[in-house]
């Protein structure tokens, strides 16, 4: 293999933290992709020219999604990455693994890529960075062999991804491991072949921790919460108090909402004002935490700042139970409604978030047939204008009389 002086990235090692330059070295030692990449890669940042293109859709037979073609336009001077696709693998739900199944894909990569990987992907995917078109078809096939399917990729439904939910965390309202899962399997052909105006992406956070960050990514974020009062230990809350906690500057002001009170001795939630923020069950994880009645909030329309700007999700349905079968159809068929609007009226590469800003929320609910809820603002109005559309059996009424 060709030795490639790199000073630029010698930098990037330096300091305390961990340095992606020091991985791509030790895969360098066995994988001439990698060692190739750090050749290119000393040479963007010497020209500083990223020298990647698009190289056109690639991917395995039958599939639309799942592989991003990558092509070097310096393929002569850097042979080994001349070819750098990027295979997007389903992550199992909660990115749970067994060491056997970690070294499979190991072993795959190790074969058949650079053996360089991303674990995992900002949309939840096993990521293999830089492969061959002729190793694709190879690659597919031990993967579904190892019990492995591809994620997606495109203008299709990006691979579901969730917390760990109630497999490891007290706080989860519903499953999230079953609820992705089950949109997973139900959505294959979605998945897998791209034919909406842009991406659309599930997350799911099992409470409002939201450790997915379901609500600044997610087209359709669904966030674990509850509807009863706040579960509280009264013993355990004055412990944390004996033990040092200041119940005012750490706990009560910094409620947002103001719906807390503590009289020395007894903490008292105004909970039809609580906001399930989550700070005061944080602060105090033996003493409070949420209710019975719990299950999920379905919110709409997040994105990154790539074409219209970032925007955060915005309520849809304040809470629906999700838990069962045929709650859970519900859902979907909901999805369904929305996906049938935006494929037939919604831009190309207009996210469904855009969609809504552009079209206006009281349409787009009246397509769908859900009725508006104070929950749904995003904001409080900016005039003070507010129009009423009468029925036709009230204006039925009205001549009558």
């Amino acid at each position: 293999m060709a030795e490639y002086q790199t000073p630029q990235l010698d930098e990037l090692e330096k300091g305390p933290w961990p340095s992606f330059v020091s991985e791509i070295k030790k895969a360098a030692e066995t994988s001439p992709m990698a060692n190739g990449l750090l050749g290119q890669l000393e040479r963007s940042y010497q020209e500083k020219i990223g020298h990647w293109k698009h190289g056109g859709i690639v991917g395995v037979m039958g599939y639309g999604g799942g592989v991003i073609g990558r092509y070097s336009d310096l393929g002569e001077d850097f042979p080994e990455v001349a070819h750098f696709h990027t295979i997007r693998i389903n992550q199992p739900a909660g990115w749970f693994y067994t060491s056997e199944k970690l070294r499979t894909l190991c072993d795959i990569w190790e074969a058949h890529g650079s053996g360089l990987t991303n674990m995992h992907g900002s949309t939840g995917d096993i990521v293999f960075l830089g492969t061959r078109t002729d190793q694709l078809e190879p690659i597919f096939s031990k993967l579904t062999k190892a019990g492995f399917d591809l994620g997606g990729s495109g203008s299709d439904v990006r691979t579901p991804s969730c917390c760990v939910g109630p497999a490891r965390c007290e706080w989860a309202c519903y499953d999230t491991l079953k609820v992705t899962r089950k949109l997973t399997m139900d959505y294959q052909d979605e998945l897998h072949r791209p034919a909406f105006p842009y991406k659309f992406k599930f997350k799911m956070s099992g409470c409002p921790n939201d450790c997915v960050a379901s609500i600044a990514r997610a087209d359709m974020s669904i966030i674990g919460t509850w509807r009863d009062n706040i579960k509280i230990d009264q013993g355990a809350v004055r412990e944390y108090v004996a033990n040092g906690l200041n119940m005012d500057d750490d706990v009560i002001d910094r409620c947002p909402t103001k719906c807390m009170k503590w009289s020395g001795d007894t903490l008292a939630i105004d909970n039809s004002n609580c906001v399930r923020c989550m700070h005061c069950i944080n602060v105090m994880t033996k003493a409070l935490a949420p209710g019975d009645d719990r299950g999920a909030t379905i919110l709409l329309g997040a994105k990154a700042p790539i074409v219209e700007g970032a925007m955060l999700s915005s309520v849809l349905i304040p809470f629906i139970k999700i838990d069962e079968e045929e709650e859970l159809e519900s859902l979907k068929e909901l999805v369904e409604e929305i996906w049938d609007l935006w494929c037939e009226e919604g831009k190309s590469r207009e996210r469904v978030g855009e969609f809504i800003q552009r079209v206006g929320l009281g349409n787009f609910l009246d397509a769908i047939g859900l009725e508006p809820l104070p929950e749904m603002v995003a904001h409080p109005r900016e005039n003070p204008y507010i129009f009423f559309e009468q029925d036709d059996e009230d204006e039925d009424e009205d001549e009558n009389e």
